[in-house]
């Protein structure tokens, strides 16, 4: 028989169902990445040995595989429960989470004594907290994705999360500043040696929240009243829950004493409202009202003080920080002198100065990496955040249901405004906002809620890129999901 007299082959002998077109789940290529991730950190690792101490020791590897196989077993519970999310959201975040642990890691060499380094215990130290708190970060994810089938199903929960976020907010600016301020913002929970930031799970809930109201009310709040220079503006009476926010946000920016977290919230409420209605209106209507709101708030603090008075302080610091470069200002300029020393290429991994950074650890580790990275390593990681961003977005435009893709679109601008935030902190650009870098910073509530946040987009991804039936068939779903929710046209599976 010759080749062209061969039969194609039926849906029956390929296994495929009649009218399901096969979508490969690239699990394959992650775990590849994923590889790739942990040899680049071991790499990190052993420069930072040979820079500090002169030599590499035995147990270099130990922090990479410990991390690795926490990333492993996250792989598998990927390949079970959500065998079609991205490949490239795990390896990009198991990448910034390794590089963070070197580099704390790194910051307990230089705070060591000499004599002391090379003894110094892997998993001692802020280094070895962190890897504690990325498995339980990790863990945490895992069981989201085990609990959360559909990510359909946080719609019925939507009024509870966004009271939950509401409380999680506001208690830490009601409770007295011995139990919530740490460096003058008052944004913690503090009992005994133990401590937690619920503002970094409230924006998760709050945005949950966000998404099933504005899947709701997006007919309404796209209305149009008038027209002004091409730009459709909202009538009157539908400004009312963007006052809302508006307000809250004021309210933690007043009495919590923190920007980034107000510019967080009330940002991620009004680009999701943005995707909702797809009216700019509303994005012009935003940025008035929020700087409109700082500038009052600063204008507040320098005439009548009392609660406006931290951001003001802020503010001036911000202006000029070499007006006091040994008091006030000097974390700003101590964090703008690091990034200087840094230059284009750093001076190589643990061949900086950490030690004379305040805060290093925690809201400047930026500027900490910069110095041994420099410009270009910088960029860099900056494009491996700008990866993770692009795939939520990816994904929040793939997705067949509306609230999924106002969820994942509303997650991923979350993540990029937190790195612009913290970012635009440290090199001047906006006032200090005392907000950590996603997944690099030392600390367990930024660390859970944004691997929460990965989790719910690798969910949303799986739903996103999922077959579909053809022929106007239904569209495949997880079980148990609610199939009134399911609307559209099935499309082509998506691949990267």
């Amino acid at each position: 028989m010759t080749a062209a007299a061969v039969p194609a082959a039926s849906p029956a002998s390929t296994g495929e169902q009649p009218g399901v077109r096969l979508a490969r789940s690239r699990r394959n290529a992650e775990l590849s990445l994923l590889l790739l991730a942990m040899v680049l950190v071991a790499a990190y690792a052993a420069t930072v040995e040979a820079n500090v101490l002169d030599t590499v020791t035995p147990d270099f590897w130990m922090p990479a595989a410990a991390l690795g196989l926490v990333f492993l077993g996250l792989h598998l519970v990927i390949r079970w429960l959500a065998p079609f999310a991205d490949p490239a959201l795990l390896p990009a975040v198991a990448l910034l989470n390794g590089i963070g642990v070197g580099f704390l890691r790194r910051y307990d060499l230089a705070k060591a004594a000499p004599a002391d380094r090379e003894t110094l215990a892997i998993f001692a130290g802020t280094g070895g907290r962190q890897l504690a708190w990325t498995l339980g970060a990790v863990i945490l994810a895992a069981g989201l994705l085990a609990l959360m089938r559909d990510h359909r199903s946080l719609s019925r929960y939507a009024y509870t999360l966004g009271l939950a976020g509401i409380v999680l907010v506001m208690i830490p600016a009601v409770l007295p500043a011995r139990f919530s301020e740490i460096n003058n913002a008052k944004l913690w929970i503090r009992i005994g040696g133990f401590s937690i930031q619920p503002g970094e799970f409230a924006k998760l809930a709050l945005l949950a929240f966000f998404a099933y109201y504005l899947v709701r009310k997006r007919e309404v709040l796209s209305l149009a009243s008038r027209r002004v220079l091409g730009i459709d503006f909202p009538r009157g009476r539908d400004l009312g829950p963007v006052l809302v926010v508006w307000m809250i946000s004021l309210l933690v920016l007043v009495f919590e004493k923190d920007l980034g977290t107000s510019l967080l919230y009330f940002g991620m409420f009004v680009v999701t409202l943005y995707i909702a209605t797809e009216r700019v209106s509303w994005l012009l209507i935003g940025l008035t009202l929020f700087f409109g709101g700082a500038y009052l708030a600063y204008v507040l603090g320098s005439t009548v003080g009392g609660p406006f008075l931290n951001f003001y302080d802020r503010a001036q610091i911000w202006l000029d920080p070499f007006a006091e470069p040994y008091d006030r200002g000097y974390q700003l300029v101590q964090g703008l002198l690091t990034l200087g020393t840094g230059g284009l290429f750093g001076a190589g991994p643990g061949g900086g100065q950490p030690t004379l950074l305040p805060e290093v650890q925690t809201d400047f580790i930026f500027a900490g990496i910069g110095e041994e990275i420099g410009l270009f390593g910088l960029s860099a990681l900056l494009v491996v955040y700008l990866l993770i961003v692009e795939r939520g977005l990816r994904a929040a435009l793939a997705v067949r249901d509306s609230f999924g893709k106002l969820l994942a679109g509303g997650l991923a601008f979350t993540l990029a405004l937190q790195v612009f935030v913290i970012v635009g902190g440290i090199s001047k650009l906006i006032p200090l906002t005392g907000q950590t870098t996603p997944f690099l910073s030392a600390g367990g509530s930024s660390l859970m809620a944004n691997w929460l946040l990965i989790a719910i987009l690798l969910r949303v991804s799986d739903g996103a890129r999922r077959p579909v039936t053809g022929g106007g068939g239904p569209a495949a779903r997880p079980a148990g999901a609610p199939p009134e929710q399911l609307h559209g046209a099935p499309t082509e599976v998506i691949r990267p």
